[in-house]
């Protein structure tokens, strides 16, 4: 049965469409760069590992029965809305914070401690894409128009393990492309700016999701 799924037209522009989703930087992003200045590569792919596995969650949550909790509780998606702008807001101030109190010193990437150590980083990609509406309305309410009435019931785990793996390819791809370039982000210019506009960032997003 999952081969009639595989060949599938629908398929195909599921998986076109999460590609678009995916490679959008949003939020997820700008934590993940963020991580990545802090403390390297390891972190980095750290923080991608823990936006995987939120949206692993996200996935079974909505399978089994997120939408009728929702509807038990219709300010449930609001609450996870203020909840994640908040965070998002939380580590922008950080990011400004941490640059500000950094500037005129050394920029040493951050391996020890826990800022930028790599429970850390899982933690905080975890944290982003549980507290995502976006990522939550994917999964509610955008993979169950890809699945057609007839498809086996393991459809659903064959689109939601696409979902992962893409964003954690497109999330892992960033982390990498900054490692070969740490050259250049190992002056202190450069890796200021990149922090500071990825903090912005995290800023301009977290008013766009609290003023939605």
């Amino acid at each position: 049965m999952i081969a009639s799924v595989v060949g599938d037209p629908l398929l195909a522009a599921f998986l076109t469409f999460t590609l678009v989703f995916v490679a959008t930087p949003g939020a997820t992003t700008a934590v993940i760069v963020r991580n990545a200045l802090d403390g390297g590569r390891r972190a980095g792919l750290y923080a991608a590992v823990g936006a995987a596995a939120a949206n692993l969650t996200h996935a079974t949550l909505a399978r089994l029965g997120g939408a009728a909790l929702l509807t038990a509780w219709p300010g449930g998606l609001n609450a996870i809305r203020v909840a994640g702008g908040g965070y998002l807001a939380f580590l922008g101030v950080r990011g400004l914070w941490t640059l500000y109190t950094q500037w005129s010193a050394p920029v040493v990437p951050a391996r020890t401690g826990s800022l930028g150590s790599p429970h850390h980083s899982l933690r905080e990609g975890f944290a982003v894409n549980m507290l995502s509406p976006v990522i939550l309305t994917f999964y509610l309410a955008v993979v169950p128009t890809f699945i057609r009435p007839v498809w086996p019931r393991s459809a659903y785990w064959l689109l939601a393990a696409a979902h992962v793996t893409t964003a954690f390819a497109c999330h892992s791809a960033w982390v990498l492309a900054l490692h070969r370039m740490r050259t250049i982000f190992e002056r202190h210019g450069p890796r200021r700016v990149l922090g500071l506009a990825a903090s912005l960032a995290m800023l301009v997003l977290a008013g766009r999701v609290l003023l939605r």
